[in-house]
């Protein structure tokens, strides 16, 4: 069973669904699900969320300003305002100090690194669906319209090397899982080899083919029950042999909170 909810966040209304486990029981998962950009909302992304449900799982998703129900201006939002809102709205829905699960799709690769470092040791498993990540210098800056300032720095060449996203996934012990399409006309195979260069690195990594998939893995997996089920299992996989069932467990291997400036 599943609810919507509405969260006031910065002068915009976030639109967002949850179901599952009781916000009252910290050991349960929260399965966070992230969409995309431009036309991307978490319509698509609600089967998955039943499946995180199904589970045993508390799952939300919102969406952003500017897209599906939300407020707002999708030429005002940025990489940071994503990140702010998405915080809001876990702190607010999500089991006070419970274990996170992480899911994004493209632009929202950038957004779940945002949240892996924010959050912590709290974060028990990542999922990256052809995931993007950023210059630094283009966190702060508005999307505008295509024609700006953020525009011009995600389309220099090479800019991404500098992300510090890539530097947080090399620093992650959890569980990873890297879905990757066999077809993406939007994300270059060198973003992905170095995303799961990075995640390789620490975290306990699984890399997801997905070959009849293209960039939309959102609407992939909405379309597709096998495919939502193998995500699901390989991100819940072994998660209770790193003490996530035990109240508080994560607490001693809390880090301190840094963030993008």
């Amino acid at each position: 069973m599943t609810e919507p909810f509405t969260q006031e966040h910065d002068g915009e209304r976030l639109s967002g669904v949850h179901g599952g486990g009781g916000v009252d029981g910290s050991t349960v998962p929260s399965a966070v699900l992230l969409h995309g950009a431009g036309n991307g909302s978490k319509e698509r992304l609600l089967p998955l969320l039943d499946e995180f449900v199904a589970h045993g799982c508390h799952a939300l998703a919102f969406d952003f300003s500017g897209h599906g129900e939300s407020s707002g201006e999708l030429a005002e939002l940025s990489l940071r305002r994503r990140f702010e809102q998405a915080v809001a709205v876990i702190d607010a829905h999500a089991p006070v100090d419970g274990p996170l699960v992480l899911v994004g799709f493209s632009m929202s690769g950038q957004t779940v690194a945002d949240l892996a470092r924010h959050y912590g040791a709290r974060v028990a498993a990542l999922g990256l669906c052809a995931p993007a990540v950023y210059a630094a210098e283009a966190w702060d800056l508005p999307f505008g319209r295509g024609d700006g300032e953020f525009s011009a720095i995600i389309r220099r060449p090479d800019s991404w090397r500098r992300a510090p996203a890539l530097d947080v996934l090399r620093a992650y012990e959890g569980r990873a899982v890297l879905a990757v399409p066999g077809t993406d006309a939007v994300i270059p195979p060198e973003v992905t080899e170095a995303v799961q260069e990075a995640l390789a690195l620490r975290a306990r990594f699984t890399r997801l083919e997905l070959p009849e998939a293209d960039h939309q893995l959102g609407r992939w997996l909405r379309d597709h029950e096998a495919s939502r089920r193998e995500l699901v299992a390989a991100l819940l996989s072994g998660l209770g042999d790193l003490g996530w069932t035990a109240t508080g467990g994560w607490v001693a291997r809390q880090l301190p909170v840094e963030r993008y400036g």
